[in-house]
């Protein structure tokens, strides 16, 4: 569906009451995957095992079925202004070809979203939007659009499939499928309408893992057959159990987990993606009050001794205090111990702090820890 600006859609995404699938859904099923409810959509969580699926990536290559993802196209000579309005980040300052990670908040600083952005033309962007937050994400972008002109945003959304293939030898396997010479591609960047195993697809180096990678945007209709000319090649599936710890590991935010209406950008540790200077946008006036006032309470990294902590699980310092909860939390196949990301209050967040995460009732000790957790070697 396409959208004017001055005219407002909201899209309905439930169909019944049953859940929305991917083009690859049957896939999924057909190969034993174990599948949940994610976004509204019926997703693999693994296949094997979260670990192998996981240490797979670590170590070799996966691929990840990720078109329950939002994408919203914009186009018109005021996209670039109308963008950074929308966004804590700078999408105008974007060359050709490159992707940004940035925030989107409301007028009081709490996050609606946070999305990729990239530039294809001088004035059209593509976004990618969290596939839970995607209703909600158009019809907030669509009311801000109202004052906007030479501005079109369209959905396109159900029409397109995205697979990430992530891990050390994702080059080489996307390289033996196309002609462009991905070395020459760096981090965050993207080549538009490439053929890709011969198919057209949108090919960027970016991914949610915290190793190299790519993630290919290709018509919905196409999903099936470059997913399995990968398979064909020997990279084997992995699924959201282990996205979760590979992201967890990494110190990626998951919406809804370290970005909340009611946590912000600041608070999360996201402040480099708050572009202040010179900058009007949404959330501006709230997030600066929040950045001269000092914050109150950030998400740090901590490692426990024993136990798995999960979302919502209280921390308390050395006197007993309630003092953060959990906002992620799960075993860790590469360092092999429990990890958490937690919300936790400003006096309680230096490295080495002492803590005690409540995981059953029982005060399991937990010490707060510099984060990544796991960053890839530069080779």
């Amino acid at each position: 569906m396409k959208m004017t600006s001055g005219r407002r859609h909201i899209f309905c995404y439930k169909e019944g009451n049953r859940l929305k699938t991917t083009p690859l859904t049957p896939w999924h099923r057909q190969h034993k995957a174990k599948m949940m409810e994610f976004g509204g959509y019926d997703m693999p969580v693994e296949y094997t095992s979260i670990i192998q699926e996981h240490e797979n990536v670590r170590n070799a290559v996966g691929m990840f079925d990720v078109s329950h993802m939002g994408e919203f196209m914009f186009q018109g000579s005021q996209t670039p202004h109308f963008l950074d309005h929308l966004v804590t980040n700078l999408p105008s300052t974007l060359q050709l070809g490159q992707a940004m990670y940035t925030p989107m908040c409301y007028p009081h600083g709490g996050t609606i979203d946070d999305l990729l952005i990239y530039r294809i033309e001088p004035d059209r962007f593509l976004m990618v939007v969290n596939a839970a937050n995607r209703e909600k994400d158009w019809e907030w972008i669509t009311n801000q659009a109202k004052s906007f002109s030479h501005l079109e945003l369209e959905d396109i959304s159900d029409r397109t499939a995205l697979i990430a293939v992530q891990g050390p030898l994702a080059l080489n396997i996307i390289q033996s499928l196309t002609d462009i010479a991905l070395n020459e591609l760096t981090y965050y960047h993207a080549a538009f309408d490439v053929l890709v195993g011969g198919i057209k697809a949108h090919l960027s180096r970016t991914g949610y893992t915290g190793e190299d990678g790519f993630e290919l945007y290709v018509s919905a209709d196409k999903a099936l057959e470059l997913w399995e000319a990968l398979y064909e090649l020997g990279v084997q599936p992995a699924a959201l159990g282990a996205r979760d710890t590979l992201r967890l590991e990494s110190r990626f935010p998951l919406y809804a987990h370290e970005l909340t209406e009611t946590i912000s950008p600041l608070e999360a540790g996201l402040g480099m993606f708050v572009k202040f200077d010179g900058h009007e946008f949404v959330g501006r006036d709230a997030l600066w009050a929040q950045k001269t006032n000092g914050l109150t309470r950030k998400i740090v990294g901590i490692t426990l001794n024993g136990g798995i902590a999960r979302p919502g699980y209280p921390l308390h310092d050395e006197e007993n205090r309630v003092v953060g909860i959990v906002s992620s939390g799960s075993y860790s196949p590469t360092l092999k111990r429990p990890i958490a990301l937690a919300l936790v209050d400003l006096s309680h967040t230096k490295t080495g702090t002492p803590l005690k995460v409540m995981v059953r009732n029982r005060a399991v000790p937990a010490t707060v820890v510099k984060t990544p957790f796991y960053r890839r070697s530069s080779s």
